[in-house]
C-alpha cells in the first residue's frame, strides 16, 4: 500500500509540474493559443480548468501526503530508545586497555596541613 501510494503521489507530482509550467505567469498560457471563440473551450475556461486542476493536485499531493504515514513500513517496535538500544548491543570495552580518568585528575591536591580536624 505505501509503494502504491508513493506512485500516485508521483504521478500526481508529475501532473501538477506539466500543468504549472503550461500556465502563463501572465494569465495567457495555453489559453493564449486558442484565440478563436468558437472553440469547444474558451481562453476563459481553459484557464478555468488550469486553475482548478493546479489547485485539485497541489490538495491531492497534500491529503496523500497526509495518508502514507499510517503505511510507513515499521520494523519492530521497540519499548526502549534507539540510543539505549545501541549502547546495550554496543560491544564491552577491554578491561586491559587503558583509558584517562577525567574524574579523578580534576581532583585538587589536598595536604596534610588542610585537612580539617575531626
Amino acid at each position: 500500500m505505501y509503494v502504491f501510494i508513493s506512485i500516485l503521489i508521483l504521478i500526481a507530482a508529475v501532473l501538477l509540474i506539466l500543468i504549472v509550467l503550461i500556465q502563463n505567469s501572465k494569465g495567457g498560457g495555453l489559453a493564449s493559443g486558442f484565440s478563436s471563440s468558437n472553440q469547444i473551450m474558451g481562453v476563459r475556461k481553459t484557464t478555468d480548468f488550469l486553475e482548478k486542476a493546479t489547485w485539485g493536485l497541489a490538495g491531492t499531493v497534500i491529503v496523500l501526503s497526509i495518508v502514507i504515514t499510517a503505511f510507513i513500513p515499521r520494523a519492530e517496535m521497540s519499548n526502549q530508545s534507539e540510543i539505549r538500544q545501541q549502547v546495550n548491543e554496543a560491544p564491552m570495552i577491554d578491561p586491559g586497555i587503558i583509558a584517562p580518568d577525567f574524574g579523578t585528575a580534576q581532583q585538587p591536591i589536598v595536604s596534610d596541613e588542610e585537612v580539617p580536624a575531626e
